[in-house]
C-alpha cells in the first residue's frame, strides 16, 4: 500500500523526484514527564498527529505540503532532575535547523513551517539569526496556543492539564493511564510578582513547581473534548498551510 503522499517518512523517491514541494512542516516535540497518567512522548504524539491531520487537509485543497520527520527533543533544562527527561539547547537546535533549512533551500523548497508542540522551545531568535543565511522562508506555530483554548475546555492547564490529556484520549487513547491515577497537577507560582503576573519571565525549575510534573487538573478532561479541539486547531493550521503554499515568499505584505 502507498504511503500518504504528504508525510516524507512513507513515500519514496518515485513519488518524490516527481513533486515540486511548496512547504515543508517539521513537528518539534520534547520527551519528558507529563504527570502520572501521559506518556513521556506526548508532545511529539500530538504535534505529529496534528502535522499530518493539518497536511492532508492542505493537499486535498492543493496545496504541496510534506511533513518532515520530527524532532523528539526540546529544551528541558528546568526539568533535569526529572528522571530520562532528554534536554536540546537551543544552541544544538539552532544548529539541527541550519542544516536542515540548508537541505531544503539546495532542493528548491522555500518554506519551512516548525509546528511546535512544547512550551520550552522559543524558535524566533533562532529564525531571525537564520533567515539572512538562506533563501527559506521560515515561520513557526505553538499548535496548543493558535485558539481560545478556554472555549473548548473549562482549565485547560498548561502541561498535562485537561487540554492536553483530551487530545492525547483522541489521538492516541491506549497510552492514557485512567484519570484516577493522574495527580491533580497542582502546581505552585512565583512569589516575585512579576513573574507571578506574567511581565516578568524567567524559567521555572519544575519540581519545585509541581509535586506530579503536571500543570493544571486533568479530572475533566475527555475524548470528546480533544476532539473538538483537534479539529479547529487542525483546520486553522491548514488554513494557514495552504494560504503560505501559495504566497510569494518575495511579496508577503499589502
Amino acid at each position: 500500500m502507498a504511503g500518504r503522499p504528504y508525510v516524507l517518512s512513507e513515500v519514496t523517491w518515485k513519488a518524490v523526484r516527481g513533486t515540486q514541494y511548496e512547504v515543508a512542516i517539521l513537528p518539534w516535540g520534547a520527551t519528558e514527564p507529563h504527570n502520572y497518567h501521559l506518556p513521556y512522548g506526548t508532545d511529539n504524539y500530538e504535534s505529529a498527529a496534528i502535522a499530518e491531520r493539518a497536511a492532508e487537509l492542505a493537499w486535498n485543497a492543493g496545496a504541496r505540503v510534506c511533513v518532515l520527520p520530527g524532532v523528539p527533543f526540546g529544551v528541558n533544562t528546568g526539568q533535569l532532575d526529572l528522571r530520562l527527561t532528554l534536554n536540546m539547547n537551543p544552541s544544538t537546535q539552532a544548529a539541527i535547523l541550519a542544516d536542515l533549512i540548508a537541505s531544503l533551500a539546495a532542493q528548491g523548497v522555500k518554506k519551512l513551517l516548525i509546528l511546535n508542540g512544547h512550551g520550552g522551545n522559543d524558535f524566533r531568535q533562532i529564525i531571525r539569526e537564520l533567515l539572512p543565511r538562506h533563501d527559506v522562508f521560515v515561520s513557526t506555530i505553538n499548535w496548543y496556543a493558535c485558539l481560545e483554548s478556554g472555549t473548548f475546555f473549562d482549565s485547560p492547564g498548561d502541561h498535562a492539564g485537561e487540554l492536553e490529556t483530551s487530545v492525547m484520549m483522541a489521538i492516541e487513547p491506549d497510552l492514557v493511564l485512567p484519570l484516577s491515577e493522574a495527580g491533580d497537577g497542582r502546581a505552585k507560582k512565583f512569589r516575585v510578582r512579576g513573574l507571578r503576573d506574567g511581565w516578568a519571565w524567567a524559567p521555572r525549575s519544575w519540581t519545585k513547581v509541581s509535586a506530579d510534573t503536571g500543570s493544571g487538573n486533568p479530572a475533566k478532561a475527555s475524548k470528546e473534548k480533544g476532539e473538538r479541539y483537534l479539529d479547529a486547531v487542525v483546520r486553522r493550521v491548514a488554513d494557514y498551510l495552504i494560504e503560505l503554499a501559495a504566497a510569494d515568499p518575495d511579496d508577503l505584505y499589502e
